[in-house]
């Protein structure tokens, strides 16, 4: 049987890809202790072409599944390449370009999340800032 990994483990091998492609303005939001959340933890994080947000995705999808051997469980947005969804059921990680994440504005909607935000992302690293 196969072990399941933490969601934790998972939101770091998401950001590791995300800052892998230059993504910027990342937030993990850990949305546990709220109510009938949906999941465990949104990830989300913006690029600034529709280029970027594309290889994004394809960082997170790839190195998700090389230190963990997980898939999505659903992909959305990949043609638009405006707001590409992840869902790995645990985690869902939302890759937004600048405009449109401003515009849905989840992190407001989810305020009550306890959130940790990553900067430097010309370097990457899982150090969040404090």
């Amino acid at each position: 049987m196969k072990k399941k990994i933490s969601s934790e483990v998972l939101c770091d091998s998401i950001i590791n890809g995300m800052q892998e492609k230059k993504g910027f303005d990342i937030i993990k939001m850990d949305l546990r202790k709220i109510q009938g959340a949906i999941t465990d933890f949104f990830v989300i994080c913006s690029g600034s072409s529709d280029t970027q947000i594309d290889a994004i995705a394809g960082s997170v999808d790839e190195e998700v599944f090389k230190s963990t051997k997980e898939s999505p469980w659903h992909k959305e947005g990949i043609q638009n390449k405006e707001w590409i969804l992840l869902d790995y059921v645990d985690v869902v990680v939302h890759v937004f370009k600048k405009d449109r994440r401003e515009f849905y504005d989840i992190e407001s909607l989810w305020g009550d999340a306890d959130c940790t935000y990553y900067g430097d992302t010309l370097k990457p690293s899982l150090t969040p800032l404090s």
